[in-house]
């Protein structure tokens, strides 16, 4: 599909390929007698490779016509025409950012690139350094980072950042709206006639995280009903905890008759750990997550939930990442995009009918 993300060897056999047929990186491999990684740290002048290995694998490479379109345009136009992606992992979050990345460079003449660090980020904080320093200057012009660790990158190319860490930060971001959002959940469910609500919450080192407890907390506030701190469990953003959190929180006596996930993939937990213990949803129990996920809406029952634009976001990112590449000057820097609430059949008034 034109302007979707490509693959190594799509990018290989882009514009600047002497030869009409597709040669792969496999194919030279191959025909050297080495690896794919061999070949591959050959293309990129990486360590670990003997002289005569190298030379002999350009030797074929040349006879292959095999070129890679980003070497032959950085050495053209001191430009590749690439733009990075790094995610932590290829999950639904970042996994819609990509999509709106790829929607941003359609027609755009750039190329996509998505980089993972396999979701070891809470081994690694500052990934996005280790990345941003291989990529840069070599493989893309600029780079998108979603839900980075950290802001304080020194990067030789124009950066943007998605949902970052930190709030402090002189990096151009696009967030959403948490703060608005999570409280437009919460006073859905008080709307409803709930006011012993729980809330699992994200990780607590990420910002949207903390805006949205927030948010749960403020809305309760202004509707006159406290905050029961044994109702607020943590989830972390990862499945697994949320289910544990979500058995502690519905297996207890004085159980919460409504549920605020801080993310669409808790939510979902919430409504599993709730059929389990045989919680019927929604008639004793309402839930409501965030994120508008696609999996929110073929839940059993399809789940309310706090629709923040994530593929606008990536949209919104990468053509802010363009502007700077290209020298412009954007507007603004810092975009804060709106959400809205989704109802669907996960709520329902308190001892009435679905909302």
């Amino acid at each position: 599909m034109p302007g979707a993300p490509r693959g190594i060897d799509d990018l290989a056999a882009g514009p600047g390929v002497r030869s009409h047929r597709r040669v792969t990186m496999q194919q030279v491999a191959v025909e050297a007698g080495v690896s794919v990684s061999t070949v591959s740290k050959v293309i990129n002048s990486r360590y670990g490779i003997s002289a005569a290995t190298a030379a002999h694998v350009n030797g074929v490479i040349e006879r292959l016509g095999y070129e890679t379109s980003l070497v032959a345009r950085s050495l053209r136009n001191q430009r590749t025409n690439v733009i990075g992606v790094l995610v932590a992992d290829f999950e639904p979050f970042s996994t819609e950012v990509l999509k709106g990345a790829a929607d941003a460079i359609r027609d755009s003449g750039f190329e996509l690139v998505a980089y993972s660090a396999g979701g070891r980020v809470d081994e690694h904080v500052g990934w996005e350094r280790r990345y941003l320093s291989r990529l840069m200057g070599t493989l893309v012009d600029g780079a998108v980072l979603v839900t980075p660790t950290v802001t304080d990158v020194d990067s030789d190319g124009p950066v943007v950042a998605i949902d970052p860490h930190t709030g402090s930060t002189t990096i151009p971001t696009v967030t959403a709206d948490n703060l608005q959002g999570a409280r437009a959940g919460v006073r859905h469910l008080l709307q409803l006639g709930h006011t012993r609500i729980g809330m699992v919450t994200g990780r607590v080192d990420l910002v949207s995280a903390q805006l949205r407890e927030q948010g749960f907390r403020e809305a309760l506030a202004e509707a006159g009903v406290a905050v029961d701190d044994s109702l607020v469990v943590p989830g972390a953003f990862e499945a697994d905890v949320a289910r544990e959190a979500a058995r502690g929180l519905l297996g207890r006596p004085g159980r919460p008759t409504a549920v605020f996930a801080a993310s669409d993939q808790m939510a979902l937990a919430v409504l599993e750990v709730a059929a389990e213990l045989g919680i019927r949803v929604p008639h004793e129990l309402s839930v409501v997550g965030f994120d508008n996920i696609p999996e929110s809406a073929l839940s059993d029952p399809p789940l309310t939930t706090v629709q923040q634009p994530i593929r606008e976001m990536g949209r919104d990112a990468v053509a802010l990442l363009i502007e700077l590449i290209e020298g412009a000057e954007p507007a603004e820097l810092h975009r804060t995009l709106g959400t809205d609430l989704v109802l669907r059949r996960s709520t329902r008034a308190l001892g009435g009918t679905p909302s």
